[in-house]
């Protein structure tokens, strides 16, 4: 509700729609359970009419999750939130590993 809230003030500055993308800040100070919620209700954000992006990749909770510590080596995981945002219609996906995350991204907004 807050990042709505936020986004209309920016809209009310002048700012277009098409300009504004909404970020539920996955990582940042949150527990695991807390980006998982953030996870499963992206749908919920993209009702709200703006744009969505969502940043997962490497974090510390794909870590947890997958029992990956080194961050590089979190490749996969990523690769899940990056296509469980995708299907939920997050239009910006924010990542270290492009090309390999390109082609989840393709796959992704083919199927749907």
């Amino acid at each position: 509700r807050y990042l709505v809230e936020r986004a209309e003030y920016a809209r009310q500055q002048g700012i277009g729609r098409e300009r504004i993308f909404i970020d539920p800040g996955i990582g940042f100070g949150k527990t695991t359970e807390h980006n998982i919620e953030l996870m499963r209700n992206i749908e919920k954000f993209v009702e709200s009419g703006y744009k969505v992006l969502i940043g997962t990749s490497r974090k510390r909770f794909i870590g947890e999750i997958t029992g990956k510590t080194a961050p590089e080596k979190r490749l996969f995981g990523t690769a899940g939130t990056v296509a469980a945002a995708v299907m939920q219609g997050a239009a910006i996906v924010r990542v270290h590993d492009a090309e390999q995350m390109a082609d989840v991204v393709r796959i992704c907004n083919r199927l749907r």
